[in-house]
C-alpha cells in the first residue's frame, strides 16, 4: 500500500519526510484522530487481586497496538508478535506475505486488580483500531492485519463475544464489527527491532500519521486508564 510502513523503509532525509507528513497528509492525520466513543462492556470480569494475566489481540500493525497498551495503567508488559499461525512461519518477512495464517498481534500482561479484561477490550475497540475493517487497518491490507481476539479461557471468550454482540446491537459503529474471536494457540514474539517501536521512533512518519493520534485519543477518552510513562518491554516487570 502507498503509505504502508514498508514504504517508509526508503531512506529519505528526516526533515523531508516530516514535511511531507504534516503538509501533504494533514487530512490523513485528522481522519486518524477520531475515536469511536462506545459504552463499556455489560459483561466483564470483576477486578480482583490475582496473579498477572495475559491476553492477545490483533488490530493492524503491531507498532500502534503495542504503543497504546503500553500507556494503560495496570499493564505490566506488551510484546509485539505473531498469532494464528505456526512457529515455523513466525517471522516478519514471511508473515508479511499474508499466507501464514498469522496476524500481527500483541500479548498483553496485566494486573486484573487494576484493569479488567473488559476495560482492555473497551480501549481496543474504541481507540486502538477500527474493528469494522476486514483484513486491513488504515493503509495496510492483508490477513496479517486483521482484527482478532485470541482468548485464553472461557471467561475471555464469553466477554469478547458478548461485547461484540453488544456493540453491533447498539449500532455503535457504522458497519458491523468483523473482529474474529479465536482460541489462543500460540504467540511468537516479533524481531527485536519491532519492540517498543513507537516509543523509540515517535517522529517516524507512519507512526505520526497512524499511531500517535491513538495515544492522544487514549489520553482524552480514557483519562483514568492513561499511564503517562509507557511501560517499555525492556524494563517491564
Amino acid at each position: 500500500m502507498l503509505f504502508s510502513k514498508i514504504r517508509w523503509t526508503i531512506k529519505l532525509p528526516v526533515a523531508l519526510l516530516l514535511g511531507l507528513t504534516f503538509v501533504l497528509w494533514q487530512p490523513l492525520i485528522k481522519a486518524a484522530e477520531a475515536p469511536t466513543i462506545i459504552a463499556a462492556p455489560a459483561l466483564d470480569n470483576p477486578k480482583a487481586a490475582s496473579t498477572l494475566q495475559t491476553t492477545v489481540v490483533a488490530g493492524g500493525c503491531f507498532w500502534g497496538i503495542q504503543g497504546v497498551f503500553e500507556h494503560v495503567k495496570g499493564v505490566h508488559k506488551v510484546v509485539a508478535g505473531y498469532a494464528g499461525g505456526d512457529k515455523t512461519s513466525a517471522n516478519y518477512k514471511t508473515v508479511s506475505t499474508g499466507t501464514t495464517g498469522h496476524a500481527e498481534a500483541v500479548q498483553i500482561t496485566y494486573d486484573p486488580a487494576v484493569v479488567s479484561y473488559g476495560e482492555l477490550l473497551h480501549i481496543f475497540f474504541s481507540v486502538a483500531h477500527d474493528p469494522t475493517q476486514l483484513n486491513r487497518q488504515g493503509p495496510d491490507s492483508g490477513t496479517q492485519y486483521r482484527s482478532a481476539i485470541f482468548y485464553t479461557d472461557t471467561a475471555q471468550k464469553n466477554v469478547a463475544q458478548a461485547y461484540i454482540a453488544q456493540l453491533n446491537k447498539s449500532k455503535a459503529f457504522p458497519r458491523d464489527i468483523v473482529t474474529r474471536v479465536d482460541a489462543f494457540k500460540g504467540f511468537y514474539a516479533a524481531e527485536d527491532y519491532h519492540q517498543d517501536f513507537l516509543i523509540y521512533n515517535p517522529s517516524y512518519p507512519y507512526i505520526v500519521i497512524n499511531d500517535l493520534p491513538k495515544i492522544e485519543n487514549l489520553k482524552r477518552v480514557f483519562p483514568n486508564n492513561y499511564l503517562v510513562q509507557p511501560v517499555k518491554l525492556n524494563s517491564a516487570i
